[in-house]
């Protein structure tokens, strides 16, 4: 086995049945490890700046490769087969890790990439090719310390990353690099959104036993998700709300937890009725965009003014599982903490080191267990079975003409009502799902509906 990366470190409303377990990401054969494609290929990547090259796809992630503007990475994956990078990830971290966002709170910008492109290459692996690249993202005014781009590399051998701006207007950066297939259409991803104790805790450089990804890794080989630390100290559930919809603009992975309400409780500054609004928005938010909502409780706390307040908030949550069914329930840190209290800092709100490990560890076994392990429980993909009884027919129109009308906020299969497939749900999809059933059934044309995209 490879050695780990160690650590230093609405819309689509409802994406399944109540009684069916999430969606997993990426799934490969029974006892296949999965690491990153580029993972350890150090004699596989290329860069103006060779001499730190092998530093962005090695097994730690708390030394990097060190570019500067006008810099360059490139990546020979020609020798992998060819069905294991038909769609890539590219995903990259900086080493400004602490705050996600710098422009959230008017902080001073980091050493990460505002600006870059990527570019693939059909050329034959073995040296770099000097020409033949060809332009496939560009990014432009970004201002979170980590980032990803989904491609289509069917047919390409080699991919590039060029540096063309860094945030603090300053010309160096450091970059770890990691390249997931996601050849099968699923975007095994994960974006941890929260205040401090999420950005203390969710960490991608090497710390502890490891990071999430790490940890999730030791449970089963198979896997190994990109993870983006969306934490940000000191900020609320308001906070969350307001930018949201940017960040999950750029986010193309399938799941965003969503770990706010310390601060909000804190000497109950939100209010719990502001605090259940503040999230709802954001889950509807993070399902309309076709992903999978993530929410934990908060966590437990010494501090008197947490303490007098905590309970309100979290009966809230409790709140939002019932209301939202398919909202994945992530770890009780109320219940792990009250009794792991040695686990706290000493301002009895922060996790120290040991309790940062053990989270991290805590969520790499609830999300193992809910989302990873129960491949057998994921409902087989038909298009156009939107209420998935396992058949397509006027039933399903119904439902996702309502569902498009705003009659309804349900819809047990957001993945089969997308029948072209693009991760959005809109008029269109209606109109494919009523001409497959003209064809079949000869039925009457069902009226269109305004669309929800």
């Amino acid at each position: 086995m490879n050695r780990m990366k160690k650590t230093a470190a609405g819309l689509l409303a409802l994406c399944l049945s109540a009684a069916a377990m999430p969606v997993p990401a990426a799934v490969h054969a029974e006892g296949q490890e999965y690491l990153p494609l580029n993972r350890n290929r150090t004699d596989k990547v290329y860069s103006d700046s060779q001499n730190t090259a092998y530093a962005s796809c090695n097994d730690v992630y708390y030394d990097a490769w060190n570019g500067a503007v006008g810099s360059w990475l490139a990546y020979d994956l020609s020798d992998l087969p060819q069905e294991n990078r038909q769609k890539i990830n590219v995903a990259w971290y900086s080493g400004a890790w602490n705050n996600y966002d710098y422009t959230v709170r008017k902080e001073a910008a980091g050493a990460s990439l505002s600006d870059y492109k990527i570019y693939v290459n059909a050329a034959k692996g073995g040296a770099c090719p000097e020409d033949g690249w060809k332009e496939v993202a560009s990014v432009t005014g970004c201002t979170t310390h980590s980032g990803e781009n989904v491609l289509d590399f069917s047919g390409y051998n080699w991919v590039k990353l060029e540096v063309l701006g860094v945030q603090n207007g300053g010309t160096s950066v450091n970059l770890n690099v990691d390249i997931h297939d996601c050849s099968d259409g699923l975007v095994d991803s994960w974006l941890f959104l929260g205040d401090s104790i999420t950005a203390g805790g969710m960490v991608t450089f090497s710390a502890g036993d490891g990071n999430f990804a790490d940890l999730l890794h030791q449970l089963d080989p198979a896997y190994y998700p990109a993870q983006e630390n969306g934490g940000i100290g000191g900020i609320f559930s308001t906070d969350g709300k307001n930018n949201i919809d940017r960040w999950l603009s750029s986010f193309p992975g399938e799941y965003v937890s969503i770990a706010y309400g310390t601060n909000d409780c804190w000497g109950n500054q939100t209010g719990a009725e502001k605090y259940y609004e503040n999230t709802v928005y954001m889950i509807k938010a993070v399902q309309a965009a076709g992903k999978q909502a993530v929410l934990p409780k908060i966590p437990f706390s010494t501090e008197p003014g947490i303490t007098a307040n905590i309970a309100d908030y979290n009966a809230q949550i409790d709140r939002i599982y019932e209301e939202f069914p398919t909202v994945i329930k992530g770890p009780d840190f109320y219940a792990f903490y009250e009794q792991y209290p040695e686990g706290l800092s000493a301002d009895g709100v922060h996790p120290n080191s040991e309790g940062y490990n053990e989270m991290r560890k805590l969520w790499a076994q609830k999300m193992y267990e809910t989302v990873y392990r129960n491949r057998s429980a994921v409902p087989v993909k038909i298009l156009g079975d939107v209420n998935q009884d396992g058949s397509v027919n006027i039933s399903d129109a119904v439902m996702l003409s309502r569902y498009l009308c705003a009659d309804t906020d349900m819809l047990p299969a957001w993945r089969n009502a997308d029948m072209d497939e693009n991760g959005r749900l809109n008029a269109a999809d209606l109109t494919l799902l009523k001409q497959q059933l003209l064809n079949v059934y000869h039925i009457l044309p069902i009226e269109q509906p305004v669309s929800r995209e």
